[in-house]
């Protein structure tokens, strides 16, 4: 096929006017074909530096840095509410080439919020999840899932320690269990305990513990047979 050169003649009036413009430096508004607004520093005909971007479809606002065109740097991203038209602020922290990077604020549909890391708009290094159902996760993230090192406390009181991944407990960990003064020592697999100790914890400031305590189980080498009860797990699974 041959090759057949566009010419500036053929692209659409609109478009002609945006590239005489040449903006470059501070604006006090530009907007575009479709409708959206634009304050801000420009370079090279791009948005560069502090800007703020309203894009009109959705009323939804950018403000904060701006590099070649894309958020870069720290901003804040607010979305309007279609009942009230008030603005709720959704993200505030760093970007990177138009995604969520580096340290974060996210506040969810639901009102749960994230603050911690980010990575290609992704929850990843540390961070602390509040739920909606008052749960809080504190801990390692990859690609938006709990992974690596982390606790998680329960609205009511509860609360484990350990290992995660791909969001789900799976290592060695502790399960504090306020409510019941014990305390579960052992090794999860896909978010289900496989092996492990029971033992009282805080029985005696617990609100709803067991009518007996844990008898006291003496074994010539307990981690000897942990680490048995663990290898065979993972070979089931």
């Amino acid at each position: 096929m041959p090759y057949i050169k566009t010419s500036k003649k053929t692209l659409p009036f609109s478009t002609l006017l945006d590239l005489k413009s040449q903006k470059c430096g501070l604006r006090h508004a530009v907007f575009s074909v479709s409708g959206n607004e634009y304050k801000g520093e420009w370079q090279d005909n791009k948005k560069h530096g502090k800007g703020t971007q309203i894009w009109k479809k959705s009323g939804a606002i950018y403000n904060g840095d701006w590099k070649f065109g894309k958020r870069d740097g720290y901003g804040s991203y607010s979305v309007q509410l279609p009942e009230t038209k008030e603005y709720l602020r959704k993200y505030t922290g760093g970007w990177k080439d138009g995604k969520k990077q580096g340290y974060g604020t996210y506040v969810y549909n639901n009102s749960a919020i994230y603050e911690g890391e980010w990575s290609e708009d992704q929850r990843s290094g540390w961070g602390r999840m509040y739920y909606e159902n008052g749960d809080i996760y504190e801990g390692e993230w990859i690609k938006d899932l709990n992974h690596g090192q982390g606790i998680i406390r329960f609205a009511n009181g509860n609360w484990y320690e350990g290992a995660w991944q791909h969001g789900k407990k799976n290592g060695n960990g502790k399960f504090y269990y306020i409510d019941k003064g014990q305390l579960y020592e052992g090794f999860w697999l896909d978010g289900i305990a496989k092996c492990g100790t029971l033992s009282d914890f805080g029985r005696d400031e617990a609100p709803a513990p067991p009518k007996y305590p844990i008898p006291q189980i003496h074994l010539v080498d307990m981690p000897l047979v942990l680490r048995e009860a663990q290898a065979a797990c993972i070979d089931l699974c």
